[in-house]
């Protein structure tokens, strides 16, 4: 049986490859895409999903634009990682798809509350005011998740956008202490793995010798985002974050981590956003997300690169 799940997500080149890779998986069923303001602007997020989609040969799956702002901040931007587009590297069509008229909260709730419980698998690649606001609308749809697979936050890695933050969790740290004080059970890729995830030359010339329009597409994203990391951290690539969430899906085994309680800040505006991970469990709070710490990179590259040979 094919998992079902959502994407909710805020295309960037990454969160382009985790689709990517879910749409050639069939043991995964995509129920939508919903789209949130983070990397780019709204209106550039829900176009971006489209287009990958479009990439894929997927327009029967249906894509939502939700929240254009978090729930209690002006909106962060990263253009200078992805680029003004979001989804800078390599020109491809304007989607013909339609963005749905739906808004992503109300699918995301329709959706949940029309599915058994504990059927449903959320993967948030982007900030979670979308999935917190549907969690603070229908507080009936939490029973209904049968997880929540993100990528967010950092502990050992500290900030990649502030010095104590992470960039989806900075961009809307409200959303995200709703999230994670939710009691629907949460699998967390922090920086700490992702920066585990490194592009590597042959990494990349493995996706752009696939020989695909698709491997291509990778290929070009991959080295247009990894200037900035290398640039920042001194690495020999960069690390492919929101992919860690669909693969855990696929291969769980290749991920590492420790069930552990992680509390968001969200009054101190020097350590706003930051994910305050118990890794070493020296309180008595009870643990509330699996914290991943450690991945098989190999293992990670090798999975991503036959799945998207089949696109």
């Amino acid at each position: 049986m094919a998992r079902k799940i959502i994407i909710d997500t805020d295309p960037g080149q990454d969160d382009a490859v985790a689709i990517l890779l879910a749409l050639a998986s069939p043991d995964l069923e995509v129920q939508g895409i919903t789209c949130v303001a983070g990397n780019v602007p709204l209106p550039l997020t829900s176009k971006n999903a489209r287009v990958v989609c479009e990439l894929a040969g997927r327009t029967d799956v249906p894509v939502y634009a939700g929240c254009d702002r978090p729930l209690a901040r002006d909106l962060v931007t990263a253009e200078y990682v992805h680029g003004k587009t979001g989804l800078d590297g390599i020109e491809l069509p304007e989607p013909q798809m339609p963005l749905q008229d739906q808004h992503a909260v109300d699918f995301l709730i329709e959706t949940l509350r029309a599915h058994p419980a504990g059927s449903v698998t959320l993967c948030p690649l982007g900030p979670l005011t979308n999935i917190a606001t549907a969690l603070q609308r229908a507080p009936d749809i939490a029973e209904k998740i049968a997880e929540i697979v993100l990528m967010g936050g950092a502990y050992f890695e500290v900030g990649n956008t502030t010095p104590a933050a992470e960039f989806n969790i900075h961009v809307d740290p409200q959303a995200a202490e709703i999230v994670f004080k939710s009691g629907v059970p949460l699998v967390v890729m922090p920086l700490d793995v992702t920066h585990k995830a490194l592009t590597t030359r042959a990494r990349v010339e493995a996706f752009r010798n696939l020989g695909t329009r698709v491997g291509h597409a990778v290929a070009s994203w991959t080295d247009f985002f990894e200037r900035f990391d290398m640039a920042k951290y001194g690495s020999e690539g960069a690390p492919l974050h929101d992919p860690c969430v669909i693969a855990y899906l696929l291969k769980p085994d290749l991920f590492m981590g420790r069930h552990i309680n992680v509390e968001i800040e969200t009054t101190s505006e020097l350590t706003m956003g930051m994910t305050v991970a118990d890794w070493w469990r020296v309180t008595d709070r009870a643990p509330n997300a699996m914290f991943m710490g450690d991945l098989d990179a190999n293992g990670f590259y090798t999975l991503l690169t036959e799945r998207i040979a089949r696109l």
